[in-house]
């Protein structure tokens, strides 16, 4: 089934013939088309699935915009909520209509094991400023044959600075877990992904040990078993923009969030809230093309062009997301809007990352179906 989606377009030539699949613009009549072809004025348009909300705009302004300004391929952008399923369903029956998608890495490393996206040839990607080989310059765990991360974005735990006072506020991981110390509801995301590494976390495995413990029965055990002594104060969100208005509504005392969204409310709307960089999990996201898209070399342009250090630390200019190059991070710069220092916000800044867990993707990539099924009856109980 595919599912209704928005989309925009950067001066984009429209789709052809018949009513627009996920409510775009109207698509140009023959005729209309015809005298556009004549005068030279059709461009090829390519279509790039990804986010809402402020990723989504960080991406449109830092990347897709430039690339259609500099290569005049036109950028049509549908939004989705992640997942494998609607690119898996176009592959199988032949109907590729989404060129690009922006994937979290597990679902770009499963999507890549199916077959449903294209090989892309690392070694042909932009060289770093300083030299170093893409195997070197790319953080572990970012690349694989299917394309590159562009991106680090970290799920963390943050709260509500007027919920507390101020010489008993939470400061660890552990703290989320702690109802008697540091009372009040709190907000989740209703998935497994994340809940069971900060379980096991704040029941004191070392973060090194987590998805090695994870990987046993007993280890699965121990996870719910943590986040059975908090279920019944938690408040379940699914949408990014959901735990900052939460906080700021104080419905919850503290919540799992995106540190990308916690920044937005933080430095946009001057919302009082404080980041736990304490057992961070980092997470990793990029581009991969669709196998059978019939624009494979306008796709495969954007690819190489997202993959450049610059642009990478362009996005930071919007949104507190890394550079997944290390050439990037000297490259990033202020906030846009705001001209606060973005380095300090980036979650692979230094000091941010004293205790942070780096997702195992392919951990969750093998392990996912089964561990949502599990995480899904545990919710109903």
């Amino acid at each position: 089934m595919r599912t209704k989606s928005k989309a925009s377009h950067f001066g984009a030539a429209p789709r052809l013939g018949g009513a627009p699949r996920f409510g775009g613009a109207p698509r140009l009549a023959l005729a209309t088309l015809a005298a556009a072809v004549a005068f030279g004025a059709v461009a090829e348009t390519i279509t790039v699935v990804s986010w809402g909300g402020a990723y989504g705009r960080a991406s449109r302004a830092a990347v897709l915009e430039p690339f259609s300004a500099e290569t005049g391929i036109q950028v049509q952008v549908e939004e989705y909520n992640g997942g494998l399923a609607q690119v898996r369903a176009q592959v199988e029956i032949g109907d590729v209509f989404w060129d690009v998608v922006d994937f979290e890495m597990p679902d770009m490393v499963r999507g890549c094991d199916e077959g449903l996206l294209e090989t892309v040839d690392l070694d042909a990607l932009p060289a770093a400023p300083d030299g170093k080989s893409i195997a070197e310059d790319y953080y572990p765990g970012t690349t694989t044959d299917c394309g590159p991360s562009t991106i680090y974005y970290a799920t963390v735990v943050a709260y509500n600075a007027e919920a507390f006072p101020e010489d008993a506020r939470p400061a660890t991981v552990a703290d989320f877990f702690d109802l008697a110390k540091f009372p009040g509801r709190r907000g989740m995301n209703r998935t497994p992904h994340v809940n069971l590494e900060f379980a096991l976390m704040a029941d004191g495995v070392p973060r090194d040990e987590v998805y090695a413990v994870l990987d046993t029965p007993e280890g699965m055990a121990r996870a719910f078993a943590k986040l059975d002594t908090i279920k019944d104060s938690v408040r379940w969100w699914e949408a990014g923009a959901q735990p900052p208005q939460m906080l700021a509504d104080q419905e919850v005392t503290m919540s799992t969030a995106f540190n990308g969204r916690i920044f937005n409310a933080q430095v946009v709307e001057k919302q009082p809230f404080v980041v736990i960089w304490d057992g961070q999990v980092l997470d990793s996201a990029g581009f991969g093309i669709v196998r059978g898209t019939k624009h494979l070399a306008a796709a495969q342009r954007l690819v190489n062009y997202a993959a450049q250090p610059a642009v990478m630390a362009r996005v930071s200019e919007y949104i507190s997301y890394s550079p997944a190059r290390r050439s990037g991070a000297p490259l990033v710069a202020k906030h846009k809007a705001t001209g606060i220092d973005m380095a300090p916000h980036m979650p692979t800044d230094p000091a941010n990352m004293t205790n942070a867990l780096p997702n195992d993707w392919a951990w969750w990539s093998d392990n996912a179906d089964e561990v949502r099924e599990r995480f899904g009856a545990w919710l109903a109980q």
